[in-house]
């Protein structure tokens, strides 16, 4: 698994992968995608306005 998506091009700068990834890896990796994720949903709350109540138009009086 990678950390890009299909579509990203390649940096010249990245390491091609290194195999395995050890456990402590793998926690350090779930842990900061874990935070990205908190982050990302606190910077969209509220995600929309809040809900207006219908107030009908009043009848007209001929």
């Amino acid at each position: 698994m990678t950390d890009h998506d299909r579509k990203d091009v390649k940096h010249p700068l990245d390491a091609p992968p290194k195999g395995r990834e050890t456990e402590a890896e793998r926690e350090a990796r779930k842990r900061r995608e874990s935070e990205n994720q908190d982050h990302s949903l606190e910077e969209t709350f509220p995600a929309s306005d809040p809900v207006s109540p219908f107030v009908p138009a009043k009848p007209r009086k001929d």
